[in-house]
């Protein structure tokens, strides 16, 4: 059984899974799907993991796109590590969103990859723009994310988990034979989501839920019991 605990400071996936199952066990919830994607992906493998030997009742989780351990990209496009320390070394207040498309498509990045961190921006009330978020905590969710190993979870998986991957055809993230295999050794199942790059909901959602669909079938086969 999970025992609430101080989830720290530290912006890490182990306290942002700790903080999830602390807001569930306050709620007196817990759901019997967990679907993460991406950083999500991780955080829901740590969720299981820190809950213990037995889960309250069966659990299906699906992990989207991210792979148990070390997480690295292949050479086709932004990488988020690269993308967040050029980022950290912008002036503040940003002029503008065209500004900040300018000075990262300038450094090399994509226009896409630009585009969408504009999405980032706020107006700051003065005519120019900052950052939503704390940009040095978001280095350390990342450094976090690409180095925590949830192979141990794996492969000591409690009573009642159902656990399954999705990778993405042309996924950013290097999804080794190796590491497949080696999922699927612990009775874990990996779907390739084909026409889908990272972004897994968007790239192909019909394609998604249709692999998704089953687990919601046996899972509303279970509230008729």
């Amino acid at each position: 059984m999970y025992k609430e605990a101080n989830a720290g400071t530290e912006n890490t996936v182990q306290n942002a899974a700790r903080d999830v199952l602390g807001v569930l066990n306050r709620l007196k919830i817990y759901p019997y799907t967990l679907i993460g994607h991406s950083y999500g992906g991780k955080v829901a493998m740590s969720m299981v993991h820190q809950f213990g030997r037995a889960l309250p009742r069966p659990v299906q989780v699906w992990v989207l796109d991210t792979v148990p351990g070390d997480v690295w990209c292949d050479d086709v496009g932004d990488h988020p590590r690269d993308t967040i320390r050029f980022c950290t070394t912008l002036s503040r207040p940003i002029d503008s969103r065209r500004a900040l498309v300018e000075s990262l498509t300038g450094a090399g990045f994509t226009i896409e990859g630009a585009q969408w961190m504009t999405t980032n921006l706020k107006a700051d009330g003065n005519g120019k723009f900052d950052w939503t978020f704390d940009l040095d905590g978001i280095a350390e969710m990342y450094a976090s994310y690409e180095a925590y190993d949830l192979w141990p979870m794996l492969e000591t998986q409690p009573a009642g988990l159902s656990l399954d991957f999705v990778q993405a055809e042309r996924s950013a993230f290097v999804w080794t034979p190796e590491d497949v295999d080696r999922i699927r050794r612990t009775g874990a199942n990996v779907h390739l989501l084909k026409n889908s790059a990272h972004w897994v909901h968007i790239d192909n959602p019909l394609g998604l839920l249709d692999i998704l669909e089953p687990s919601f079938e046996n899972m509303e086969r279970g509230f008729g019991k």
